[in-house]
């Protein structure tokens, strides 16, 4: 697997050992291409594995950076690949869960990247919407089988996109104004 854009475009990210489900290049690419520029803008990703979807963040200019993944197993490996980078990346070894419940800094942008056969999907939307990571203009995106659907609505969370990647699909969520206005900011 590797770097598929940005400053450090080419270098190799190491998979960990276990169940993983490395972000397809191409996926990775077209979120990124429609994310923009990244430039000083914050990043969280959500059930890290690699740490590839953070990386990719940090290599187009996203910082702070912050990798958060619950398998002692893989964060070996996490910590490996985000050293691969000069730009300070953030590691956490605790359940997302935990994580929502005790962050005190909002991000620009949240990855969801749960395993596939991750049950609580619309919970963790909720529990994201809900936390201190998200404020007013975060945008949340969830990786997720495509034959699941996800809700167009949960709390103040509006779906704004969906993008299939065959098997895969990538549902882009944006805050609402207000739960009485029914629009993004």
């Amino acid at each position: 697997m590797r770097v598929v854009g940005g400053r450090y475009r080419g270098r190799t990210i190491e998979c960990p050992p276990g169940v993983i489900r490395p972000a397809m290049d191409k996926m990775r690419e077209s979120v990124f291409g429609s994310l923009g520029n990244l430039e000083g803008r914050s990043f969280l990703d959500l059930f890290a594995g690699s740490g590839s979807i953070g990386i990719e963040a940090a290599s187009r200019g996203a910082a702070p950076v912050v990798l958060v993944e619950r398998d002692r197993k893989k964060l070996p490996v996490t910590r490996r690949n985000a050293a691969l980078v000069e730009t300070a990346i953030s590691i956490a070894g605790v359940p997302a869960e935990t994580y929502l419940r005790r962050a005190g800094t909002t991000f620009d942008i949240v990855f969801l990247d749960p395993p596939f056969d991750y049950c609580h999907k619309t919970d963790l939307l909720r529990k994201t919407a809900g936390s201190g990571v998200t404020g007013p203009h975060t945008l949340v995106l969830i990786h997720h089988p495509s034959r699941e659907t996800l809700p167009e609505r949960i709390e103040q969370l509006q779906r704004c996109d969906r993008r299939v990647y065959g098997g895969s699909t990538v549902s882009w969520y944006g805050r609402l104004a207000s739960r009485s206005e029914g629009h993004l900011l």
